[in-house]
């Protein structure tokens, strides 16, 4: 498996991975295209013949959060950690990009995701109710803040 950069030739293959996981709460194609017009982070975790397995994105929120938008890996491939290299991918993004806060949401249901999230110090902090309206899904907001540096103001390293 590796992972690239997510590409607009690949939105429709990912497009039947996005209604099966997301179902009528999924993202259209000109969503994905919009968010790569944007420049957003979005990656593709692909097999040795160039099919995506999973894809995932962060988006950039001013002056020191980034948001988790998506993390999703079809179904015949889950478990095999595919997803937490797209996690890890994101967090190191976060990273680069000097985030001091991440953030996603993930429905209240979706507790395995949830588990693998805690696993990188995301911690819930609020549930935006029916967020997820195709569905009337409550959303469970997560947050997970970066590592102090030792080199602000503020930091008593």
């Amino acid at each position: 498996m590796r992972l690239e950069p997510f590409r607009w030739w690949h939105i429709d293959e990912v497009m039947p991975t996005e209604a099966d996981l997301f179902g009528p709460g999924k993202w259209s194609p000109a969503m994905f295209w919009n968010e790569l017009a944007n420049g957003h982070h979005y990656r593709v975790a692909t097999d040795d013949d160039g099919t995506v397995l999973g894809y995932a994105g962060l988006a950039g929120a001013p002056p020191d959060e980034v948001w988790v938008q998506v993390i999703a890996v079809r179904r015949d491939v889950q478990r095999r950690g595919i997803g937490r290299v797209l996690l890890e991918d994101l967090l190191a993004e976060a990273d680069r990009r000097g985030a001091r806060r991440t953030l996603l949401e993930v429905a209240v249901d979706n507790v395995a995701a949830q588990r693998l999230y805690a696993t990188y110090g995301f911690e819930p902090i609020g549930v935006r109710r029916g967020y997820y309206q195709a569905t009337n899904t409550d959303a469970l907001v997560m947050q997970r803040d970066a590592e102090p540096t030792g080199d602000g103001p503020h930091d008593h390293g």
